[in-house]
C-alpha cells in the first residue's frame, strides 16, 4: 500500500522506546536499521519518516546523527524530501531500488546508473576499500565524484579511503580500441587511436587520483590511491567494495565512428559507461558469496604478479 506523503504524524512508524544498546548506536548502524525496515516493508514507498528528533529520541543518538544517517539512504536512493525541516520520505520506488541491485535477483543495470549509488553506500563505511579493474577509470571518476560531494557538503565520512586500480599498461598492443582498418608494423607509435586513449587514461587517474587524494588536505581522511600496469587489454571491468561487493562488467566492441585530431576514423571500441553491471554480494548466497572472494582473489594475483608500476604521465612514445 501506497502512503501519502501528506500523512498525518499520528501513522508514522516508531518501533518504541529507545533503549540502552540503541544509546551507543553511530550513524551507519541508524541507517541500516532504517534501511532494513524499508525492506521488511514496516517504511512503505510515499510514506513520511518519524521526525528527526522522534529518531534521535529512539535511536538515542544527536539529531546530527540522525541527519547523516538520512543522508546515506538519500544518496542510496531510498529517500526523498531530506531536509530540517521536515519529516524525510520514502522513496516511491525504493522497493524496486532495494531489490533491483542485490543478490542471485539482481538485474543488471548500466554502469553510470549502478555504479554511483554503490560507491556512496560504500563510502558510509568507517574503512572503505575499493578496488577496480578497467580500461581509463572514466565511469570510477565519474562514480567517486558522488559522495565526494557529500563530504565536501558537510556529509558522513569515512576514516580511511584505500583506492587500487589495474589499467592496461602503455606498453602493450591494446586489443581495443583499435581502428577498423588495423596499423602497420611499427606504425603503433602514431596510432591515434592508442593516442587518445592514452591520454584518457592518464588524465581520468590523474583526476581520481588529486580528488581523493583532497580529503586528506579538507576533511582529516587517511587516503591511499594507487595504479599498476597490466599487461593486457582487459576485456571485462570490475569493482570490488570494501570486501564485500563485486560489480562485474563485459566490454562489448561495436563499430563507431570518431574525429580525432581532424581526422575521421573507424574503430572498434567499448562504451564502458554503458556497460551492464551484475551485482554481487557477500552472504547473499553461495553464488554470490563465492564470486566476491574469487574476484579478490585473481585482483590480488594480479596486482602482486604480473601487474607493473603506472606512472601517470602525459602520452608520449
Amino acid at each position: 500500500m501506497v502512503v501519502s506523503p501528506n500523512r498525518a504524524p499520528q501513522d508514522e512508524v516508531h518501533s518504541g522506546p529507545r533503549s540502552a544498546e540503541s544509546a551507543r548506536r553511530s550513524h551507519r548502524e541508524v541507517a541500516d536499521e532504517l534501511r532494513a525496515r524499508i525492506r521488511s516493508g514496516q517504511l512503505q514507498p510515499g510514506q513520511r519518516m518519524p521526525t528527526q528528533a522522534k529518531l534521535a529520541d529512539e535511536f538515542g543518538v544527536e539529531r546530527g546523527a540522525v541527519r547523516q544517517a538520512l543522508d546515506i539512504l538519500k544518496a542510496e536512493r531510498l529517500l526523498t524530501n531530506v531536509t530540517k525541516g521536515s519529516p524525510a520520505t520514502v522513496a516511491v520506488d525504493a522497493a524496486e531500488v532495494m531489490h533491483s541491485f542485490a543478490g542471485a535477483e539482481a538485474a543488471p543495470m548500466p554502469t553510470t546508473v549502478a555504479l554511483g549509488p554503490r560507491i556512496t553506500s560504500a563510502f558510509s563505511a568507517p574503512q572503505v576499500e575499493i578496488d577496480a579493474i578497467c580500461l581509463t577509470s572514466i565511469s570510477l571518476t565519474l562514480a567517486i565524484g558522488e559522495p565526494l560531494r557529500y563530504i565536501h557538503a558537510g556529509g558522513p565520512k569515512p576514516a580511511r579511503v584505500n583506492v587500487r586500480v589495474l589499467l592496461p599498461s602503455r606498453d602493450i598492443d591494446l586489443a581495443f580500441p583499435v581502428p577498423v582498418e588495423g596499423v602497420s608494423a611499427g606504425q603503433e607509435a602514431i596510432n591515434p587511436v592508442r593516442r587518445q586513449w592514452l591520454a584518457q587514461r592518464n588524465a581520468q587517474g590523474q583526476v581520481l587520483k588529486h580528488n581523493l587524494l583532497a580529503l586528506r588536505a579538507t576533511h582529516g581522511i587517511d587516503v591511499s590511491v594507487s595504479f599498476r600496469a597490466l599487461p593486457f587489454t582487459p576485456p571485462v571491468k570490475l569493482y570490488l567494495l570494501n570486501g564485500s561487493e563485486a560489480l562485474f562488467a563485459y566490454y562489448t566492441l561495436t563499430r563507431r565512428g570518431a574525429e580525432i585530431d581532424h581526422e575521421y576514423l573507424e574503430m572498434y571500441d567499448a562504451q564502458g559507461t554503458q556497460s551492464m553491471l551484475f551485482a554481487f554480494q557477500q552472504g547473499a548466497g553461495l553464488r554470490d558469496t563465492t564470486f566476491v572472494e574469487q574476484s579478490h582473489l585473481w585482483f590480488n594475483a594480479l596486482w602482486e604478479t604480473i601487474s607493473s608500476p603506472l606512472e601517470l604521465a602525459p602520452p608520449g612514445f
